[in-house]
């Protein structure tokens, strides 16, 4: 995985691949993909407010995204322990991948140097790896961008 800048990942590109310590076992981007489009959901930090309604906001309409295809799968560099508690208090349907050291935050270009922490950012994959819609400053107050995410799904 390459170290990009902010911005870098565009719509039409290939999403970089990955594979990350899930809630059962390792998941790999490539593998997930075999099932219909992905939807790779960046976030800061277990149980902090702003990321609880990032997160909550796919959980609460987890259903529709299904509907369309879609799968999602949550990332920030909490451990798999930190993991585990926060996905039950949120009662997330959806795994909550580490990437305790932010190779892949870098390689989609939504790490934070300072801060050691992937930002808010939203990615739908489709049918081979391509990039369906990128968010790289995804802000969950802001419903137009949650309803990007919906729209590139139906594109499929």
């Amino acid at each position: 995985m390459s170290n990009r800048r902010d911005g870098d990942l565009r719509e039409g590109e290939p999403a970089p691949d990955f594979l990350l310590p899930g809630p059962e076992g390792e998941v790999r981007l490539s593998d997930l993909l075999g099932n219909g489009p992905v939807v790779v959901a960046f976030y800061q930090e277990d149980d902090t407010p702003g990321c609880r309604a990032q997160l909550g906001a796919f959980r609460d309409d987890h259903d529709v995204l299904a509907e369309l295809g879609g799968r999602l799968v949550a990332i920030s560099t909490d451990s798999p322990a930190s993991h585990r508690a926060f996905a039950e208090r949120l009662g997330a349907p959806f795994p909550l991948l580490s990437d305790e050291d932010g190779a892949v935050a870098r390689a989609y270009g939504v790490y934070d140097e300072q801060s050691r922490r992937a930002h808010r950012a939203v990615f739908v994959i489709g049918a081979g790896g391509v990039l369906l819609l990128s968010i790289p400053w995804y802000n969950p107050a802001n419903p137009s961008q949650f309803e990007q995410v919906f729209q590139a799904l139906g594109m499929i």
